[in-house]
């Protein structure tokens, strides 16, 4: 059978990265997370002391060290998915902090930034039999994909899966301030000069609001078993 690029493209915490982390899974392809790719620059960046006090990022200082961050995946056998690792430092759990969350839209939404992650993605993806998530990837990163997926559902929907996840993982988190932090990305991600977040014309749209993970993961396997013959 032959190997394709899948793009699955979305609003923020839509459960993007699930469904692709279970489709490579099943179908054994390499999965790769942009969006956690963007977390985990943004991560550097707040230790870095490169995002100030009113929440602009200092461009010029994060140019500079763009070249000082390294950004890779390892599988985890115990969760059968890969981990996020800056500079050979597992992340996973730092990247996913409201902090991380409440940052990362202006970090990504600089030009240098999107253009060597962006350097990074289509790397990973010249021998096909990739799944890739983001906001752009089937827009910019794989316009030639062979299968794209635009993921959709209600902020307040959003919001609460994000909540829910905080919660499970003994992390702070407030209802009210997620959504906040929801509706502030989907307006930024969507109007930024920089690939800004849009459907493609040829993608296929799945609103997941009030669908359980195993019926999206059937959906997206129908999808994929047809895009393949």
């Amino acid at each position: 059978m032959k190997k394709i690029i899948i793009a699955i493209d979305g609003h923020s915490s839509c459960g993007k990265s699930t469904m692709a982390k279970d489709l490579a899974r099943r179908i054994g392809y390499v999965y790769v997370d942009t969006g956690a790719m963007y977390r985990a620059v943004t991560l550097y960046a707040l230790r870095h002391q490169l995002i100030n006090e009113d929440g602009s990022v200092d461009a010029e200082g994060l140019r500079q060290q763009m070249s000082n961050i390294n950004i890779t995946f390892k599988f985890n056998p115990e969760t059968g998915r890969p981990d996020t690792y800056l500079n050979s430092e597992l992340v996973e759990k730092e990247i996913r902090s409201l902090e991380v969350s409440n940052h990362v839209s202006p970090v990504a939404t600089l030009d240098f930034v999107r253009t060597e992650m962006v350097a990074q993605q289509q790397r990973m993806g010249e021998e096909k039999g990739i799944v890739m998530d983001g906001r752009d990837i089937g827009t910019t990163v794989f316009p030639q994909a062979e299968l794209k997926i635009f993921v959709t559902a209600s902020a307040e929907v959003r919001a609460q899966r994000r909540y829910d996840e905080l919660q499970a993982k003994g992390m702070p988190a407030d209802y009210e301030d997620i959504l906040r932090n929801v509706q502030e990305r989907d307006y930024i991600d969507s109007h930024r000069a920089v690939s800004p977040l849009r459907q493609a014309a040829d993608a296929v749209v799945l609103d997941n609001s009030y669908m359980t993970i195993p019926e999206q993961n059937e959906w997206l396997m129908a999808q994929y078993e047809k895009a393949v013959k």
